[in-house]
């Protein structure tokens, strides 16, 4: 692009820029010559042969399209050096609007740009930092026992008496949808059911107790609006269901035996010993998460200007591919899931707001410190995900590059070491 391009720039928003930029006549009309020339090349005109069509005809018959690719080859060049010449950081593409171009005249637009807004991060070496305190108490060790015990619960068939709450029922069933009613059942056999499990829709429990082996019963219930089944949920089903046998869960004594069976545990005190200290480490960890939640809110509460709207949309782009992926690893189609992603959305949009002021902070106490990520940083984080993921650091780092992820991936160990250095620096004061 020649030197001769002008541009003027105006602030419309702490963290929007507008620029009205001039591309010369001189500049224009030789794209116009040069995309006249292309388009020759190939254009079909009755009464010329193909590529001999002259350049006056063509820029005649094709005038619009010709400058319609003169404004798409020279806008995104002046763009870049615009925002080069003024030194801003645009976070997102820019909006260009009022393009006017034509022959012998310059080409002139307007680009709207996002960038990130001054920070002025403060005083930040003396934060106060709120803490509750890590307690774990011997009802919570028993209680954790007690659920390892009912995990190992061996199921014993029932003859003496009808089904009840804690039971395992093995039924054969048969499912009717009355919205579907021309559809054909939907016939299952063997289905273990627990009564009283969360995964059971409302009313479904009370239908089979007193019920046994042999027994018939039919019934209708209304699935939960999340239920695990989404296809189930919040219709109204009915259920026909036949009883094979009932089974109640009996679990061992809890004694040695029970811990050794459960591991490299000597005795039940070594088991309670263990539990004890995996709860106070668990305390542990959402107690720092406490403190870190704290000091992340009152970064957060530093910045009163306008954010990006464009970091906001990629932070809540984050959030719906967090909930997608969860509902993946539960084998659960997010398309088919039935939530209302705007809405969620909307009900995110001011936490993630929040998270964009607090990066703002982060990032300029970072840059006040100068602190650096360095190679090995990176390795040593892409060698975790690789851990956690059950995948090599090189396939890792490849999917990183790939997406053009090693940059936020430094961006967010940058913020991170910011972080590391706040904390190191605040007071923490019990609740």
């Amino acid at each position: 692009m020649t030197t001769a391009m002008k541009s003027e720039l105006r602030d419309v928003g702490a963290c929007r820029k507008e620029l009205a930029v001039e591309i010369p006549a001189a500049t224009v009309d030789g794209a116009i010559d040069r995309i006249s020339r292309r388009y020759g090349k190939s254009a079909k005109v009755q009464g010329f042969r193909p590529g001999k069509v002259p350049a006056r005809v063509v820029r005649v018959r094709f005038h619009d399209q010709i400058l319609r690719d003169v404004a798409q080859d020279l806008i995104p060049e002046a763009v870049e050096e615009a925002v080069a010449e003024h030194e801003l950081q645009p976070v997102a593409a820019p909006e260009i609007r009022d393009v006017e171009v034509d022959d012998g005249k310059p080409l002139t637009f307007t680009a709207l740009l996002e960038t990130i807004p001054e920070v002025d991060p403060g005083d930040y070496t003396a934060f106060t930092l709120r803490q509750t305190p890590v307690t774990v108490d011997a009802g919570a060790v028993e209680q954790a026992v007690e659920r390892l015990r009912q995990g190992r619960a061996q199921l014993e068939p029932v003859a003496e008496r009808p089904s009840e709450r804690g039971d395992v029922l093995t039924v054969d069933l048969e499912r009717r949808l009355p919205d579907q009613p021309g559809a054909a059942p939907e016939h299952l056999q063997g289905v273990r059911v627990e009564i009283g499990s969360d995964a059971n829709p409302p009313g479904f429990d009370d239908e089979l107790v007193g019920l046994e082996t042999g027994a018939t019963r039919s019934f209708t219930v209304t699935h939960a609006e999340n239920d695990a089944v989404r296809r189930l949920a919040g219709r109204q089903a009915s259920y026909a269901v036949e009883v094979k046998n009932v089974q109640r869960p009996v679990p061992p004594d809890l004694d040695d035996e029970f811990a050794r069976s459960l591991g490299k545990f000597d005795d039940l005190a070594a088991l309670r010993a263990r539990v004890d200290a995996d709860l106070r480490a668990q305390a542990d960890a959402e107690a720092r998460n406490e403190v870190r939640q704290d000091l992340l809110r009152q970064l957060a509460n530093r910045v009163t200007v306008e954010v990006p709207e464009a970091l906001i949309g990629r932070e809540l782009d984050r959030r719906v591919e967090q909930v997608a992926r969860r509902l993946l690893e539960e084998q659960v189609d997010p398309r088919q899931a039935r939530i209302d992603w705007n809405a969620f959305r909307e009900q995110q949009r001011a936490s993630a707001t929040d998270t964009v002021r607090g990066t703002l902070v982060l990032d300029a106490i970072a840059g006040r410190e100068a602190i650096e990520v360095t190679g090995g940083d990176v390795d040593q984080e892409v060698e975790r995900q690789a851990a956690l993921s059950g995948r090599t650091p090189q396939a890792i780092r490849a999917l990183l590059e790939k997406d053009g992820g090693i940059g936020q991936l430094r961006a967010g160990l940058r913020r991170e070491k910011a972080i590391a250095l706040l904390m190191k620096r605040a007071t923490i004061v019990s609740l």
